[in-house]
């Protein structure tokens, strides 16, 4: 690639390195607020537990496993979080080679491989970074879907029972 043939091929190349960015940096801030929900879920579950004094009951029995269930999606979404900022590191890392690289094009010719494979390299690690952090997400998705399924099975029953009563 010749940047003074086409100044705007650089800025191409660094486009798809800037949106991926930007799609990390929201997928960091969404996955940083069912964190937090999931760690206030948790000390609510725990403080619930606390103050019951039968844990054999039913209800505590449920909200043990919700407890279990807060902790794994917990740990899930810091485990994705993880991965995403590596990813948005990663892609910020592509774009700056990648810029460095096309200065270099007309400078040093030879010398801009590196940064070519650099920036692929840096770009193929942000992108397995992102994709492995959606994946837990789905993951911890699917924990969430568990636990409001099973928490809606329960209120059913119990309302089926109180109306077998009346």
């Amino acid at each position: 690639m010749d940047p003074s043939a086409n100044p705007f091929e650089v800025f191409s190349l660094m486009v798809a390195p800037a949106i991926l960015t930007n799609a990390s940096s929201v997928l960091a801030m969404s996955t940083s607020n069912r964190l937090a929900r999931a760690v206030d879920r948790a000390r609510e579950l725990s403080k619930q537990l606390e103050e019951t004094s039968d844990l054999a009951s039913p209800e505590a029995t449920r909200r043990l496993r919700e407890l279990s269930a807060a902790e794994e999606r917990a740990i899930l979404l810091l485990r994705a979080l993880r991965n995403l900022y590596a990813g948005l590191g990663g892609f910020a890392s592509t774009a700056l080679v990648s810029l460095f690289g096309a200065l270099l094009v007309s400078l040093a010719g030879r010398a801009a491989l590196v940064f070519e494979i650099a920036a692929a390299a840096t770009g193929v690690f942000a992108v397995g970074a992102l994709v492995s952090g959606s994946v837990m997400l789905v993951r911890e998705t699917r924990i969430a879907v568990r636990v409001s399924q099973e928490r809606a099975a329960s209120v059913r029953e119990r309302a089926r029972r109180g109306s077998a009563a009346s």
